[in-house]
């Protein structure tokens, strides 16, 4: 491979699993990742507001990982770092960047937005989110990241095979991913420009994570605390 297919900024010890063959996905295990991915995000729509939905939450958003994580593992052989490797203190530090400048886009593009009139759709609400609603995060947030691993995983598999161009496949699955997040945050059609611009587009950061690490860990550390913030000026009573 060509150093023109590797963007400058990416680790290139490691790389994307399955584009190549590398590991083969046959196409039934496709139809398996995608039917567990939608399986587990339905594990994962209890909303938290007291103590015992806040329990509730967690062992269904844990099992609800699991039944995406499993599968993918099972495809890798077992291999769990060709997705998770352990954070340096320099990749903690990156989610962290990312994050920050994450709030930076959404609040500059949502102000942009406003201006313009178009319509926000609301995402939490406010008046049964409680601190009880951070812990299932944890769980609900990775099941997020696997969401999107999976079709990026996909459309680079199908992208590359056709064009040969490692760089362009990254790109274009990115978008196409980015569009269909876009898609699970806009619950009707007039929200769907603004989903796509803010949570879209706004997963670059979390993209760039990933691309640079091919750790799954960093763009989940860097959702999570978007998150986390954001559910915490909810309960502050800022947002």
């Amino acid at each position: 491979m060509f150093d023109i297919d590797w963007f400058k900024f990416e680790n290139r010890d490691l790389d994307f699993p399955f584009y190549k063959k590398n590991p083969y996905l046959p196409k039934w295990g496709w139809i398996v990742l995608f039917f567990c991915i939608c399986l587990g995000f339905l594990f994962q729509l209890v909303e938290a507001s007291d103590f015992s939905r806040m329990v509730k939450a967690l062992v269904l958003g844990f099992f609800g990982c699991c039944i995406m994580i499993v599968p993918i593992l099972y495809f890798l052989k077992w291999d769990y770092k060709a997705i998770f490797q352990k954070p340096s203190l320099r990749d903690i530090a990156l989610a962290f960047g990312l994050f920050v400048g994450y709030l930076i886009y959404a609040l500059c593009i949502g102000y942009v937005l406003d201006m313009i009139h178009i319509s926000s759709p609301v995402l939490v609400n406010e008046s049964t989110t409680t601190i009880f609603s951070i812990p299932p995060l944890i769980f609900s947030l990775m099941g997020e990241e696997i969401i999107k691993f999976v079709p990026f995983m996909f459309f680079l598999r199908i992208l590359y095979k056709y064009t040969d161009n490692r760089k362009l496949s990254v790109i274009a699955s990115m978008l196409l991913v980015m569009a269909f997040f876009a898609f699970l945050h806009s619950f009707e059609p007039k929200y769907f420009l603004f989903a796509f611009c803010v949570q879209g587009l706004g997963s670059i950061f979390e993209f760039i994570g990933y691309i640079k690490t091919k750790n799954l860990l960093i763009s989940y550390i860097t959702h999570l605390c978007t998150d986390v913030f954001i559910y915490m000026l909810i309960i502050l009573g800022v947002a």
